[in-house]
């Protein structure tokens, strides 16, 4: 009997949130579309996962590409050999730096949005177009902080962050009526991986046990979101260490 697919978008490398993702999602029996810019970090992820007995697929992309953005959507919707059509869809793709807004140009202020919301967009409008006729499915997009809040140095990031809150604001208005559970969670603090350890020294041990978020923390607060009843949905959640100011 096949299993249905998911699709996992923003994937890199296999500390990260987004390999955390395929991770938990195939262990729940999905086979998982592991979906990142650069083909041998997500074949990476792909394989990890198919030793441990799972299923996966790796898939380059650029998710600003409109046409990159279908290609995976028309593997993804496939009934065949690898799987059911989709029914979990995150898109977990981001960028973040601290910049002077004086010193920041309009071309870096692009490339945030670009991956940031109209990322966003392109695999939320491509999971509503395959999902609805269907009747079922959930998709979820990682925020942050900055959708909430703008904070110096970050004018670009809040401003691309905030406009994917939006993108799935209006989705869960328009296609949760429909059975599509469309959800935003706003991860508040750092994640635990070599990029935060490797960018910030002795931040770990500054902030000490449960002081960053765990990863595969993270991933079992996706799953349970796609577990929930229609009758009492969360369009919007937040995760972060017990120790962290809000």
């Amino acid at each position: 009997m096949s299993v249905a697919k998911a699709v996992v978008v923003g994937v890199g490398a296999e500390d990260g949130l987004g390999a955390a993702i395929s991770r938990c999602y195939a262990a729940n029996n999905r086979h998982v579309l592991v979906a990142g810019r650069t083909l041998e970090k997500v074949e990476k992820v792909a394989a990890t996962i198919r030793r441990n007995g799972g299923r996966a697929t790796a898939y380059a992309i650029d998710t600003t590409r409109e046409e990159d953005v279908i290609r995976l959507f028309d593997a993804a919707m496939t009934h065949d050999d690898d799987g059911a059509p989709a029914d979990l869809v995150t898109y977990n793709a981001g960028k973040n730096l601290k910049i002077d807004f004086r010193q920041m140009d309009a071309s870096t202020f692009e490339d945030f949005w670009r991956m940031n919301t109209l990322g966003g967009f392109l695999v939320g409008r491509e999971a509503a177009r395959r999902l609805v006729p269907l009747g079922r499915g959930s998709v979820f997009f990682t925020g942050a902080t900055g959708a909430l809040r703008g904070m110096p140095g970050f004018a670009h990031f809040a401003a691309s962050k905030a406009g994917l809150r939006m993108i799935s604001q209006s989705m869960a208005r328009e296609f949760g009526p429909q059975g599509i559970h469309v959800a935003h969670v706003v991860v508040d603090g750092a994640i635990d991986g070599d990029r935060v350890r490797s960018l910030f020294p002795g931040a770990f041990e500054q902030v000490g046990e449960n002081g960053m978020l765990n990863t595969q923390a993270i991933a079992e607060a996706y799953w349970q979101l796609h577990l929930q009843h229609p009758s009492a949905w969360t369009q919007e959640l937040d995760l972060r260490p017990f120790k962290e100011q809000f």
